[in-house]
């Protein structure tokens, strides 16, 4: 078990003054890392026409009525520019069978959709929809929050479809897969 101490924000009973040590990012972020997360590629289109595509698994839902998600990007993302002025976007999410998409959508390259483009198709306000992802939320962007080092992209899900793969995971730093412990 990790000593309280090493907990961001941990005050002692009682004590208020107490200044909250900084935590050791590295050490955090491997904290993080024991929640095993789906993956995703959120892709969009600008109003220029710029397509951009990034691996996330910073999504969640936040309301089924109206439905609305989430996800966050980076303050410095490259992408960052063409999100904020995008009126759509779509969470593509991975099935198991797609590391090699995730890998892809990761890396640094300026055009991430000229080795893979007849993978999508055309969805609203022409956002890249992947053809074969384990579900797709196609949203219209409905607000956006600055929180901390990231920018949290709110979406209303106006078209879904999904299929009954297995889901893409990762956990600790690594790829995995989700298997049911019961039926």
């Amino acid at each position: 078990m990790i000593p309280a101490t090493r907990i961001a924000g941990f005050r002692p009973p009682g004590v208020c003054d107490t200044p909250v040590p900084q935590p050791d990012l590295r050490d955090l972020r491997n904290a993080l890392g024991k929640f095993a997360t789906g993956v995703c590629v959120i892709t969009t289109r600008g109003p220029d026409g710029k397509l951009e595509g990034l691996t996330a698994n910073s999504f969640c839902s936040v309301s089924l009525d109206p439905p609305i998600v989430l996800w966050s990007l980076r303050k410095d993302a490259g992408s960052l520019p063409t999100f904020e002025r995008a009126t759509h976007f779509c969470i593509n999410i991975l099935h198991a069978r797609q590391v090699a998409m995730s890998q892809h959508f990761c890396s640094p390259r300026l055009n991430k959709f000229e080795d893979c483009s007849a993978e999508f198709t055309d969805g609203l306000d022409g956002v890249p929809i992947l053809r074969d992802a384990l579900a797709t939320f196609e949203c219209e962007q409905v607000e956006r929050h600055c929180v901390g080092d990231h920018i949290v992209f709110y979406g209303a899900v106006r078209r879904y479809a999904y299929s009954q793969e297995s889901p893409l995971a990762f956990h600790a730093g690594s790829y995995t897969t989700i298997q049911p412990l019961c039926d």
